[in-house]
């Protein structure tokens, strides 16, 4: 196998899940697609609660120390989010499939293609999986975090796409570019990111896809996309501390 194949097999899966969404979906009442996008949003929020209680992690506490965890992700949330909010990143990213839903318009019409572009990309690109699997697969430790990924992302893309249609399948870009930009990034730098800063990635990351679950529950609106700095803040907060600490 070579470095990507992880990728490269996550982008099949949700191309094939997407395709068997949306050729299922017509069969399913508004009312179901609507139960089986709310099932969607609690899982995600299940991941994402998962992944941010790693914040009481060991390895992070102990490079920081007990009480800085925490802070370490608030503060990489406000520079990431202010940082993203100065690029109009979310609104980039709207406008990008609004272009797609515009090109690729089908004769019906797709009301939900930009909703379920962005909130399909999200969820896919924003887990830690999404970063640590495509380091791993870079560094040259294997892509088994990116087929257990794809698997997972596949099925997620059947729920999605029965519900919001194409522009689910249009979230394998994102993927595509988001993972394959870090695979590379893995290859080039090499292993040199401490457990903890890993940890707080992570943490970050989770906390992130509550903002995704909430959209997806239409309780709130946030614009995660627009906090996707917080990524790269938060393993920067964590040298920062360690520097100071030492």
């Amino acid at each position: 196998m070579f470095a990507g194949i992880g990728t490269v097999v996550n982008v099949a899966t949700v191309l094939a899940g997407s395709t068997l969404g949306v050729l299922v979906g017509h069969r399913l009442s508004h009312r179901t697609r609507d139960l089986v996008t709310d099932a969607l949003g609690l899982v995600t929020l299940l991941i994402a609660i998962t992944s941010a209680l790693t914040v009481g992690a060991k390895a992070l506490s102990d490079a920081v120390g007990s009480s800085a965890p925490v802070l370490i992700v608030l503060g990489a949330m406000l520079i990431g989010g202010i940082t993203g909010s100065l690029l109009r990143i979310e609104q980039r990213l709207e406008g990008f499939g609004a272009w797609l839903q515009h090109r690729f318009r089908r004769s019906d019409g797709e009301s939900t293609f930009v909703e379920g572009f962005v909130t399909a990309s999200m969820v896919f690109c924003v887990g830690p999986l999404t970063f640590l699997g495509a380091l791993s697969d870079g560094l040259g430790r294997g892509a088994d975090q990116l087929f257990l990924k794809a698997v997972l992302d596949g099925f997620a893309s059947i729920a999605f796409a029965a519900s919001l249609g194409w522009g689910v399948m249009a979230s394998a870009l994102v993927v595509l570019v988001i993972q394959g930009l870090m695979t590379a990034v893995g290859a080039v730098l090499g292993d040199i990111l401490p457990e903890a800063h890993v940890t707080a990635l992570g943490a970050t990351g989770g906390v992130m896809l509550i903002g995704v679950a909430l959209r997806l529950l239409k309780i709130k609106q946030i614009a995660v996309a627009d906090m996707l700095p917080a990524l790269i803040v938060a393993p920067l907060l964590v040298q920062l501390l360690v520097v100071i600490r030492n």
